[in-house]
């Protein structure tokens, strides 16, 4: 599959709320095109894309996967990602390098709060979506009723391509409205799917069927004029015209097709790469990338041709036990060739590239090239993720990946002297792969403090240092992760003289801080005229305020969105160092952050509770003595409430316990970070004693 054309290439991810079958879909594709010759199951432990012991443990997928395999003459890139929110980092990443989305729905209970999360990133990064209405065999199962909560509860323009035959356990085939044919699947287990011509079907069957592509066109045509314009003329709209009026429509994101199945049972598959090899992009059909060159500062696009410069994005850092480190890439133009310099441009470094690989899951096949809109893998390089690769006579950086901090935090230290000495390069490996997990040094305690996106997050990381690095570690209890921030603009000068005799240090560092919106982070600029810091010591100015904001003046915390300025200093020939301008500029941010008001932020989370009618009030009362914001109660099917909530972290220990107790077990919850809010100093304090 080596020297593909791009309009051959689809770069996809699985996307979806935990438990509604991502793994069992990718499993199902691998089988399906040929990748596989058994097919792999969750329960048992068997899958090719959830390869770790933890993920095959606990029946959930931890890492994204990426698999290749080829289908109607194009090769599918997929990427299987996390349903969790403790790994939603995952998703982000994935979402950033891919250019289209599976977005599969579980057929009971339609969208799930997991859904809108990774609905919204999908949206933030413009990326064409199908949707596939999985588990249509199980009890509840109700296709119209999911296609409608896509609507309402998403926001989109979901187009039915599909109608199911029959419901629940007597599912048994499904019809494709573009071309009026049924395909039916005999017995549990089938999977080899028979077609049944138009005529054949039963008159109860063709009437719903013309009734619902009637549907489907009039829906189609409300985002396509070509499709309106036939439609109003009473012009005949035959198949191909639709599939590729569909297809418009998806990439323009004006609306998403429907498709229906139930991957554990092997039905609507096949239909499913059918639908990704007609309606999702190839890397010719979305706008080229835009990178800017680092000496110009001039805005260049990344055309997807072999020919142009080449252009490559790092998006995934793994650590393998036997190949060492790997680190996964998407080229959006050029090529990376085996044996070739490279350029980092992130770092400015040389370095010549080793091995280059294309991804089977944990398994992985030697290629000597990967050309534009492709996905591949190189063993060696010093990279971290949202690291740009380019050639050196064309340097061209690409926007880093973002991801959201951390809530959580627990102490961990090593059991033993030897356990202690691998502590630290396995930590380093470990915040290597995944950017949302931050490993720093308590300087009160002399702990190890690990801060992760939730406890099942730092569950799985400390199981992964006994497993695979062989470190044994004792772990505190799960503590919030407070951060600090400013309100108010300060300016503060930091001095460092010791001019006592022989070589002295010597530098003063005057900087300006002042608020940034939440999630902005950190943002340095220089603002010094007339060399009065020379040009060679900012770098250092800049490091030791990047240090400084690790421990906050209010509580120690780690100080976030907040933007400072070199404006002026002064210096020494003789006694000025990085060194000492590392120290003042840390010495200088102490100050300004006394003077600029500081507050403690608590992470506040939001939670959505599904609770039977009987219970509904007693949940809301709990939720109100954890401080909860109650946004929201919706009537499901079934006699059930959803209730849509704010509520702090610090209040949600323990609640899955709580909740059970509550509703006699029949309740259940989910929670995903949503943004940070001013908290008092004295209300942690008094969580702290209790």
């Amino acid at each position: 599959m080596s020297g593909r054309s791009p309009e051959t290439i689809r770069n996809i991810g699985i996307i979806a709320h935990i438990d509604a079958g991502k793994t069992t879909v990718s499993e199902r594709v691998l089988f399906y095109t040929g990748f596989t010759h058994r097919l792999g199951n969750v329960d048992e432990g068997t899958t090719v894309t959830d390869f770790m012991p933890q993920e095959r443990e606990r029946g959930i997928t931890i890492q994204s996967a990426a698999i290749t395999a080829e289908w109607r003459g194009c090769q599918i890139n997929l990427i299987d990602t996390p349903g969790h929110i403790d790994f939603t980092a995952e998703v982000q990443r994935s979402l950033r390098i891919l250019d289209g989305g599976v977005v599969i729905f579980d057929g009971v209970a339609g969208v799930e709060p997991q859904s809108e999360t990774v609905w919204r990133q999908a949206d933030r990064f413009g990326v064409p979506r199908i949707c596939f209405v999985n588990k249509m065999d199980r009890t509840g199962a109700d296709f119209d009723r999911a296609v409608s909560s896509i609507s309402q509860r998403l926001g989109a323009w979901p187009i039915p391509v599909q109608m199911p035959v029959g419901v629940e356990s007597s599912f048994c085939g499904i019809v494709d409205l573009v071309e009026r044919r049924a395909v039916m699947y005999c017995g549990e287990e089938h999977t080899e799917p028979g077609l049944v011509a138009e005529a054949d079907m039963a008159s109860d069957l063709r009437a719903e069927v013309a009734r619902r592509q009637v549907d489907m066109i009039e829906a189609l045509a409300q985002v396509d004029d070509e499709v309106a314009e036939r439609y109003l003329d009473g012009n005949e709209l035959p198949p191909d015209l639709l599939r590729t009026a569909l297809r418009r429509a998806t990439l323009a994101t004006k609306a998403v097709p429907v498709l229906c199945g139930t991957a554990l049972r092997n039905k609507g598959i096949q239909l499913l790469l059918d639908a990704v090899v007609d309606y999702l992009p190839s890397p010719l059909d979305i706008p080229p990338v835009s990178g800017r060159n680092p000496i110009t500062d001039d805005e260049v696009l990344c055309r997807p041709e072999i020919s142009a410069p080449t252009s490559a994005l790092v998006f995934k850092i793994t650590t393998d036990p036997y190949m060492g480190r790997l680190a996964y890439f998407r080229v959006y133009s050029g090529a990376v060739r085996r044996g070739e310099p490279i350029l980092n441009v992130n770092r400015g470094q040389r370095e010549r590239v080793g091995r280059l690989v294309r991804m089977y899951a944990d398994r992985r096949e030697e290629v000597d090239e990967i050309g534009a809109g492709d996905i591949g893998a190189v063993l060696g390089l010093k990279a971290t993720t949202g690291d740009t690769l380019s050639g050196e006579d064309h340097p061209l950086l690409l926007e880093r990946i973002s991801f959201p901090a951390p809530v959580i935090e627990l102490a961990i230290a090593p059991r033993t002297k030897a356990d202690q000495d691998k502590l630290a390069l396995a930590l380093q490996r470990l915040t290597e792969e995944d950017p949302t997990l931050q490993a720093r040094q308590d300087e009160r305690t002399a702990q190890t403090i690990l801060a992760g996106m939730g406890e099942l997050h730092l569950d799985v990381i400390v199981d992964r240092l006994r497993r695979e690095f062989g470190v044994h570690t004792t772990a505190g209890r799960p503590q919030v992760a407070y951060y600090e921030t400013v309100t108010r603009p300060a300016r503060a000068e930091g001095r460092l003289v010791k001019q006592t005799g022989g070589h002295g240090q010597f530098a003063v560092v005057e900087i300006e801080i002042e608020p940034l919106p939440a999630g902005a982070g950190f943002l340095f600029q220089n603002k010094v005229v007339g060399g009065s810091v020379p040009r060679q010591f900012v770098p250092a100015v800049e490091a030791g305020l990047r240090e400084a904001l690790g421990r906050g003046v209010l509580a120690g915390q780690p100080v976030v969105d907040i933007m400072a300025a070199l404006v002026d200093g002064k210096a020494h020939d003789v006694d000025s160092s990085e060194r000492a301008f590392h120290t003042a500029a840390s010495l200088a941010l102490r100050k300004a952050l006394s003077l600029a008001n500081p507050i403690l932020l608590e992470p506040i989370m939001r939670v959505e509770v599904i609770t039977p009618d009987d219970y509904l009030g007693e949940v809301i009362g709990d939720l109100s003595t954890r401080s909860a914001s109650i946004l929201g109660v919706e009537m499901r099917t079934g006699s059930v409430q959803s209730i849509r909530a704010h509520v702090p972290l610090a209040s949600m220990f323990g609640y899955a316990t709580a909740l059970r107790s509550r509703t006699q077990g029949r309740g259940t919850f989910v929670m995903e970070f949503d943004h940070y809010a001013p908290i008092a100093l004295e209300t942690v304090q008094a969580r702290e004693k209790t």
